[in-house]
This record gives C-alpha cells, structure tokens and sequence, in this order.
C-alpha cells in the first residue's frame, strides 16, 4: 500500500468517526421530539381504532412497549431495535416500518435519478452559454427566467405544468404512476425547473471565475481557440462545483419531495413521511427523520472524498490537520 492509498484510508476513517456523533444526535434529538407530546403511542392507537381502552389496559400495552420506563432506557432499546433493522410497526397499517420504508424507495430513487439528469441537462448548457454571452441578450433572458423559475414555488409550477400539460393539451397524466413513463415527467419537470434554475446561476458563476483567471489570458494570447479554452481547461476546472451542487441536490430529492410528491400522488417516502405526519405515526416519522440524516451524511461524506481526490490543495489542506 503506498503513502497516497493510506493518506486517503486515513482522512475516511477521520471523516467517518466525525459523522458518527452527528447521526447519534440526530437520532436522540428525533427521538425526545417523537416523546415531547402529552400523548403517546398507545393514546394515538386508541384514537386510530376508535376503541376505548381502561386505564389498566392502556398501563399493560405501556409495560408491553416500554413507555413506562425511563427515557434513556426507552432511546437505548429504541436505538439498538434500529441498528438491527427493526424500526416497529406502523400505528396505521400496522406493518413493519422498515419493509413499508423498503417498498416506497424505488420511487422516490426513480424520481430523483431522472430529476438529476434533467437538471444537468438543463443547467450545465445554459450555465455555460449564459457565461459565454456574458452581458449580451441571451445571458440577460437566461439570467432572467432562472431568477424566475428559481423564485416560483413548486407547488405552483406543479399545478401550473397539470393545467397546460394534463388538463388542456391532454398529454401526460394528472398524478400517480400507472401511465408507465409518461407519469414521471411533470414530477420531474417540476423538481428539475426549481433546481435547473438555481444552478444555472451558479454554474455561471463559476464559469465566469475560472474565465477571468490568468491562463485563459495566457491561452488566449496563444492563439488557443476558446472552445478549446473552453471544454479543455475551464469546465474541467469549474467541475468541482458543479460536482458539489449536484451532491447537494442529490441528497435533498433521496430524502423525499414531500410536497410534489404528494401533488402527484406519487408513492415514494416523502409522500409517506407526509401521511405519517397527518396521522401521527410515530415510527413511520422516526424512521423519514434517520432516513434524512443517513442520506445527508453519505453525500457529504461522498462529496468530502470527490473533493479530496480531486482537488490537491484540499488533500494539502487535510494533511496539514
């Protein structure tokens, strides 16, 4: 093993050992918010099922579930139940929590594989044009329908694309996943206008700072062409953020588009933690708050290591530390 490999083992353990005190607050924190109320689990059963327990019937199912004893006992057992896999059951369905989670995840990962690409492929092109014709006509109705796009809610995007799309050109569906391929389009329309729109600006930006550097000067001086310049030097150093941008991105729709999820009907986790919410299925919402930490976590993780691998002053930068 040479030096680079165990300098790069090294700064991932680092980093590993630094996440862990991350997810364990966050764990503990989810877990006190799920107790805060005055009413607990067996209460919202009771409510559920329209049955009237006793009162020694309700002490007896709190035995049974452990809420009689104390919190840190309670965030333990909890805490071990989730590391073997075993979140509860759903106080709705009454299903196990993490097969419920399983069956909703192809969705939401679907959605967010096709909400990236058409991000990337919106965003990078116009980012780079708009750089390109910087100050001109074009750069200006780029910049302007991003701030646009950008400042529109996508809760309104999403009713404005089922108005045109579904509801006077009949061409896709109103919500839901039965129309096959066509289904996921006004979803992904509506994640990848919001996030294409933001990233547009800022892929811009970094064009435009890698642009106004020396050695574009100096090729330019040369008589290198600027496509060249272009393609060959500033995207590939303009890379690293687009990189991180696209990590970010990705790591918000894994965790679920609540609310465009809902919109359309589509079965994923955010439409799950929403349901869970209204109801007060405390297991469900327990099981959405980890799934969010453990996704956030990764992706930074997995962004530290691109940079890490990419960039030499970062690897100088942790090797100093």
């Amino acid at each position: 093993m040479d030096r680079k490999e165990k300098r790069m083992k090294k700064y991932i353990g680092k980093r590993l050992l630094q996440l862990i005190p991350i997810l364990l607050g966050i764990t503990l924190l989810s877990f006190l918010l799920m107790n805060a109320g005055t009413a607990d689990m067996v209460d919202v059963m009771e409510s559920r099922t329209g049955a009237a327990f006793t009162e020694e019937q309700k002490q007896q199912m709190r035995e049974e579930l452990g809420l009689d004893r104390p919190l840190p006992e309670q965030y333990a057992r909890w805490l071990v139940d989730v590391f073997r896999g075993d979140m509860g059951e759903s106080l709705v369905s009454g299903q196990p929590v993490f097969q419920a989670f399983v069956s909703k995840l192809p969705a939401t990962i679907y959605l967010t594989l096709t909400s990236v690409l058409a991000t990337i492929l919106l965003a990078v092109p116009l980012g780079i044009l708009a750089a390109v014709k910087q100050n001109r006509l074009l750069d200006y109705l780029i910049r302007f329908l991003s701030f646009i796009g950008n400042s529109l809610p996508n809760f309104f995007v999403s009713l404005l694309l089922i108005y045109f799309f579904s509801l006077k050109l009949g061409l896709l569906p109103v919500m839901g996943s039965s129309g096959g391929w066509k289904s996921v389009i006004l979803p992904t329309l509506t994640l990848a206008i919001s996030m294409a729109s933001k990233y547009t600006r800022q892929v811009r930006a970094a064009v435009l700072e890698e642009m106004n550097k020396d050695y574009v000067s100096g090729a330019r001086a040369r008589g290198v062409k600027e496509r060249k310049i272009l393609f060959g030097s500033v995207l590939k150093a303009s890379m690293l953020t687009i990189i991180t941008l696209l990590a970010l991105s990705v790591g918000s729709l894994l965790g679920g588009t609540a609310i465009v999820e809902s919109i359309f009907m589509w079965d994923g986790v955010g439409k799950m933690a929403v349901d869970a919410i209204t109801m007060r299925d405390y297991p469900v919402i327990q099981a959405y708050v980890i799934w969010m930490a453990v996704i956030y976590v990764a992706v930074n993780l997995v962004t530290d290591l691109v940079y890490h691998y990419l960039d030499p002053r970062v690897r100088l930068g942790s090797e100093d530390a």
